[in-house]
């Protein structure tokens, strides 16, 4: 199977079905970089043709608030199937943030109501999904159904976001969503972390006045270390 540099955002899918492979859904998640607030993950499948076809859909980084809403909106209405999975900071901090990642994927892909025959993830390979997949470079630019599921994963995010701010109005959580930008870190120093902040990351830590974790070790799939505190909405 080969694509073309210029088979525009739907043509992952498009030589997946001629190949005879569908269902086909794409994953992806919100909020691994960030020091603060749940991982959410979100799996969608679209339906061939016309259909599929999303008014508006990008990379969720790439679209201003109102239009990821927008594009939510639609993809909820059009996808075959989606599903949305939350893991909350203490399960984050539990398994270790690539591990929660990876889980998160795959429960996402497991929740779907219609079975995928073939999954497209962004960036990097998930083992365990029960079928076959392709790790996706920058997926979320080039493949639709992984590009709706980042906006499905960051809608739901950001929408809690939100309402933590209430709960914790001191770390203006509506405003940078739990990422490490230098407000973020301001308000960490004056009022140290939060119950729903990731106490594995350096930052936090040292806002707790805990020692740093051990490093963690470079992981082979992805070439990173699976933890980075200071990481930026657009680092993610």
């Amino acid at each position: 199977m080969t694509v073309r540099r210029d088979a525009g955002l739907y043509g992952y899918e498009r030589a997946l079905r001629r190949a005879g492979l569908e269902p086909i859904a794409g994953v992806d998640e919100a909020g691994r970089g960030a020091c603060a607030g749940p991982l959410v993950a979100g799996a969608v499948v679209l339906p061939p043709g016309k259909a599929g076809i999303v008014p508006g859909l990008a990379d969720s980084k790439l679209l201003t608030e109102a239009a990821r809403e927008r594009v939510y909106a639609q993809v909820v209405r059009r996808a075959v199937a989606w599903s949305v999975v939350v893991v909350e900071p203490e399960e984050c901090d539990r398994l270790g943030m690539h591990v929660a990642n990876v889980e998160a994927l795959r429960r996402a892909v497991a929740r779907l109501g219609t079975r995928p025959s073939y999954v497209l993830t962004d960036g990097f390979p998930v083992d365990g999904l029960g079928v076959p997949g392709l790790a996706v470079w920058k997926g979320d630019r080039v493949a639709a159904c992984i590009a709706a599921a980042s906006v499905i994963a960051k809608v739901t995010r950001d929408r809690m976001m939100v309402d933590l701010h209430g709960s914790y109005p001191a770390y203006d959580f509506a405003t940078h969503k739990g990422y490490c930008t230098s407000e973020h870190d301001a308000a960490l120093a004056r009022h140290g972390p939060s119950p729903v902040h990731r106490m594995r990351f350096v930052n936090v830590r040292r806002a707790a006045g805990l020692e740093p974790m051990p490093e963690p070790e470079l992981d082979p799939a992805t070439s990173v270390r699976p933890e980075q505190p200071g990481t930026t909405e657009e680092d993610a």
